[in-house]
């Protein structure tokens, strides 16, 4: 049998190693097997690969740290573009609604000056349809087409945005399109809309305007036209009546002083006022003639009452000769109501020669009226009167052979056909009642 120690195969002892441990008296041992050696190699072997894999997942772990951060930089500097660009983008926004703004507030302000304009020139024109309308160029019943009707209304307020409209437009590299995000409709568009409308409607109600101007100023001037016409025909100086510059209302037998500083005439610049003054100036002229030919004699001193002797050469009935009659006989009754045929001052009332009772009228230009044969007068030398105003009543006094009206016309003195007043008359009725 081999020896302890002897190795059975080779027959060579394998001496083991004896670990000796003293601790003051103590003394301990311990055998070192050979396992012993190999399990603290591989607890060495254990700790460094440990440790290198440790070392070697530090090392990787940063990197993959510096990419995170590296990410998360280029992340945020991402956004910070894409905020950015948000606000600058905003920003184009405000700045664009701001000039928006003042373009609104700008059109609005001509929009209203626009409008004032019209209703301005509506209250100019008020006064002059009023007279027309005195002066029978429009009934009551025409329809208005120079009032401002309802008109669209002139808005300031800001248009609200659709933020479906301005899309989040992203590009491929990531930066925002916002800015290239087209408006539909901004608020300047929308007050140009508003603004094109109403300037259309101010344009129509304009151009209604002035076509019935042109309208009452042709009518007004057919009119004066026709007046004067007539009464030129009667003898009367049309000229001087159109150039007469006495206010309607003013005794013309009178002589009265005028005057005033001088003052620059009023100019009238568009054509909207130049076709005011035509207006005012056909107004006036058809005033002017209007109110001759209402002053002037062409009523009938007995209305309804046949003439019984014309104007001209008769035989007189107290002679049995040719003689003038210098007027016309109207028939009456005594105690008829005898009227002035126009309006006009008192320049004689009593007793003539030939004439009875006699008033006679002075009517301007010229121009007398006489009446005779009356039983009594009613008014007084320097009174007023108006056409168709009640001067006296009928009889036959003076020269006559029964009761009657004697009615004369004279133009400075001399006398000449009442017939053709009273003619005249019929036609004026249809221009100035």
């Amino acid at each position: 049998m081999a020896k302890a120690g002897e190795h059975r195969v080779f027959g060579k002892a394998s001496q083991n190693h004896v670990l000796i441990l003293a601790s003051g008296e103590k003394i301990r041992h311990m055998t070192i097997r050979p396992w012993m050696g190999a399990l603290a190699t591989c607890c060495i072997g254990v700790a460094v690969i440990g440790y290198l894999g440790a070392t070697s997942y530090l090392v990787v772990r940063d990197d993959l740290i510096g990419a995170t951060m590296a990410r998360q930089a280029r992340m945020q500097y991402d956004y910070e573009d894409r905020i950015s660009a948000l606000r600058a983008q905003l920003d184009r926004i405000t700045s664009r609604q701001l000039l928006d703004q003042q373009v609104v507030e700008q059109k609005v302000d001509k929009l209203m000056q626009q409008q004032n304009a019209l209703f301005s020139r509506h209250g100019k024109l008020g006064s002059l349809l009023d007279r027309a309308q005195e002066n029978g160029l429009m009934g009551k019943d025409d329809p208005s087409q120079l009032t401002p009707d309802t008109l669209p209304a002139a808005t300031g307020s800001e248009p609200t945005y659709d933020t479906d409209r301005h899309a989040d437009i992203t590009a491929p590299d990531g930066s925002t399109l916002l800015a290239l995000a087209p408006l539909r409709e901004n608020l300047a568009d929308r007050a140009d809309r508003v603004f094109s409308k109403v300037t259309r409607s101010l344009k129509t109600i304009e151009r209604a305007q002035m076509t019935k101007i042109a309208a009452l100023t042709s009518g007004a001037a057919d009119t004066a036209d026709a007046i004067s016409d007539i009464l030129r025909k009667t003898g009367v100086d049309v000229a001087s009546v159109e150039d007469d510059e006495t206010p309607v209302g003013i005794d013309k037998t009178s002589t009265s002083g005028i005057g005033g500083p001088y003052v620059e005439p009023q100019l009238f610049g568009s054509a909207f006022d130049n076709s005011l003054g035509q207006l005012d100036a056909a107004l006036d002229r058809l005033e002017k003639v209007r109110a001759t030919a209402r002053d002037l004699p062409f009523g009938n001193p007995e209305p309804g009452h046949a003439v019984t002797s014309q104007f001209g050469n008769r035989m007189d009935p107290f002679l049995g000769r040719i003689a003038l009659h210098a007027g016309i006989d109207f028939q009456a009754a005594i105690g008829d109501n005898i009227r002035a045929t126009g309006a006009g001052k008192v320049i004689f009332a009593g007793p003539s020669t030939g004439y009875g009772n006699m008033v006679e009228i002075d009517h301007g230009y010229g121009i007398t009226t006489r009446y005779g044969h009356m039983s009594k007068i009613l008014v007084t030398l320097g009174e007023k009167v108006a056409a168709g105003d009640v001067i006296a009543l009928a009889g036959a006094e003076g020269r006559a052979t029964g009761p009657h009206v004697h009615y004369e016309v004279r133009r400075n003195g001399e006398a000449i056909n009442p017939i053709h007043f009273l003619n005249a008359g019929l036609k004026l009725n249809t221009y100035i009642e």
